[in-house]
């Protein structure tokens, strides 16, 4: 057994790093078997030599944040330890990134992970960025974001929002009403992150105005996108052709972002994913970067990274047992 203080300059800073009902303190006493105890301005941790020093830099780091101005979650505390797990403590110095955009509540959108901090960098940097990788990691929401600060800086004129209407495996064909209603089930996700941003009065007024498009991959046919930010969610649901046609949409002063998991493709059997081949075939053009996620970069319930670690971890015995 070992012990170690760490010293807190100001009581606010000791109410931030503990959070509600000591709940940051708790997850990482359980991470590392390790005792954190407050007594005045100093934390003592006790346990194992190899936990404590882990431990402290974990807290050390979450001071490092709380100093900066960051609001500690449960997200970022089990991210920080990740990060001290795989000895890239280094790294969290680069989490205390600037506010890309504020929603219509007032709450500042900032990147949550280095990979979405360099995804966020790459659209910033680029003309054209993909973003791979498996749900909850925010590729959408801060590409939306990063839209909406583009267009408030009225370096852009136009948002355009698009996915492809594919089923996941189910057949929505039976769905009363007219066109719109009927696809309007695939382009909800792109709606609660515009209505997030903006507000759901100043949405409706911005698409009566013709500066906000949300609309099925298919309406991009034939057109020019000049002065426009173009988002193409799940773009693992393209074809090939329909890839090649979403990317020569691109006009002059326009950005697009391309999102997707190719661990979820519904496409019919034998169907190549114009997401896949994107990937390949535009590695190295410049002013087009692809950005990866992984498990770690997941922004939801802790859940939904150790379900896609399941999945990872499945996919790969199964590819054992075919070698």
């Amino acid at each position: 057994m070992t012990e170690q203080i760490i010293n807190i300059d100001r009581m606010e800073q000791a109410v931030a790093l503990f959070g509600t009902f000591d709940e940051n303190i708790r997850m990482i006493q359980n991470e590392y078997m390790v005792s954190v105890v407050c007594r005045g301005s100093e934390l003592k941790i006790s346990g194992e030599p190899e936990n404590v020093s882990k431990a402290c830099k974990v807290i050390e780091s979450l001071l490092a944040l709380v100093n900066r101005g960051e609001a500690l979650s449960e997200q970022n505390v089990r991210y920080c330890m990740s990060l001290v797990n795989e000895g890239n403590e280094h790294k969290i110095d680069q989490l205390a990134g600037d506010c890309i955009c504020i929603t219509s509540r007032g709450k500042p959108v900032k990147p949550k992970t280095l990979g979405q901090k360099a995804y966020c960098n790459a659209i910033a940097d680029n003309t054209i960025v993909l973003g791979v990788g498996p749900a909850g990691t925010g590729k959408t929401y801060l590409a939306v974001a990063m839209a909406v600060t583009a267009f408030r800086a009225r370096e852009i004129n136009r948002i355009i929002l698009t996915r492809p209407a594919v089923e996941a495996g189910e057949k929505l064909g039976f769905l009363p009403g007219d066109l719109q209603s009927k696809v309007d089930p695939y382009l909800r996700p792109l709606y609660d992150a515009l209505f997030d941003m903006l507000g759901a009065e100043t949405y409706q007024k911005y698409v009566e105005r013709g500066n906000i498009e949300v609309a099925p991959l298919a309406y991009m046919r034939g057109r020019t996108l000049d002065d426009s930010f173009i988002i193409l969610d799940e773009a693992q649901n393209t074809t090939p052709e329909q890839m090649k046609m979403f990317l020569t949409r691109l006009g002059f002063n326009s950005k697009m972002v391309i999102t997707g998991d190719i661990t979820q493709i519904d496409l019919p059997g034998g169907v190549r994913s114009g997401l896949k081949d994107a990937v390949r075939i535009l590695k190295n053009i410049e002013g087009i970067e692809t950005v990866y996620f992984d498990a770690s970069d997941v922004v939801r319930n802790k859940l939904v990274q150790d379900i896609i670690r399941a999945y990872e971890n499945a996919a790969g015995k199964s590819g054992d047992k075919k070698k």
